[in-house]
């Protein structure tokens, strides 16, 4: 009989199953003398670790660093927030001395829309490493609150 004519699952039955034996601690090998022991918190320091061979205009390099500590010290004049923990920085680009930040307004009606991409370029262009500073304003995409660090959303009372 083919199983699909029937339409019936078939099942072969077991009288009993022979159970797994237990782990025992004697089982287990004993680590070698020359073996490290296990550290208590394996990614001790790691986080706070240093990318290596990075170029100074790349992430984690040091004008690339400078620039976006620079950034977050420039503030947005109605909003007690900076500029970069606000979302308004899309975008850092550092190459042989040039630097080119991408980023938008909060809203195209901003009244700072005209001085606030002077005085970045101004402040970036001051950055060690940094001999020219770019600013490209995009409205695409929409700034949106969403973009705020936690930083600037619990300032604002957001968390």
């Amino acid at each position: 009989m083919d199983m699909e004519e029937t339409g019936k699952i078939m099942v072969d039955e077991v009288e009993a199953v022979t159970k797994p034996p237990k782990a025992r601690v004697q089982d287990v090998a004993e680590p070698a003398a020359s073996d490290e022991p296990r550290r208590r918190d394996y990614l001790d320091g790691f986080l706070a670790e240093k990318p290596q061979g990075v170029s100074p205009g790349e992430p984690g390099g040091a004008v690339y660093e400078a620039v976006i500590e620079t950034l977050k010290g420039i503030y947005d004049p109605e909003i007690p927030v900076n500029i970069y923990d606000l979302g308004l920085i899309y975008g850092v680009e550092v190459n042989d001395g040039h630097a080119i930040i991408t980023m938008t307004l909060t809203t195209p009606h901003c009244p700072v829309a005209e001085s606030m991409p002077g005085e970045i370029e101004l402040q970036v262009g001051g950055v060690p490493g940094v001999g020219h500073a770019e600013v490209n304003l995009v409205w695409d995409p929409p700034w949106d609150p969403g973009k705020m660090s936690d930083e600037a959303k619990l300032e604002m009372g957001m968390l």
